[in-house]
């Protein structure tokens, strides 16, 4: 049974993998998935509104945002699943 620190590595990574990907198919897609973004989105254009930082900053504040909001999905998902196998 993997411990709740785990569930919580395993799901980081898995929102930072969705984020990255949402990021990298942008312009293949014609910013059709830009929807699926849109936390990362509003965090950065705040961020980039009060401070005037460098757009990279906001790309990266952008891809924090995103994987964490998913990655806390993916949190909840495996710990339901855990407590589904130990019942």
């Amino acid at each position: 049974m993997p411990t709740v620190k785990t569930n919580l590595i395993i799901a980081l990574v898995i929102g930072a993998l969705v984020s990255a990907l949402l990021l990298a198919i942008e312009p293949l897609t014609d910013f059709a998935y830009l929807s699926l973004e849109w936390p990362g989105i509003t965090v950065a254009y705040f961020f980039w509104g009060a401070v005037g930082g460098p757009t990279f900053v906001g790309i990266a504040i952008s891809w924090v945002v995103n994987a964490l909001i998913y990655g806390l999905g993916a949190f909840v998902v495996l710990s339901v699943l855990k407590v589904l196998r130990e019942a």
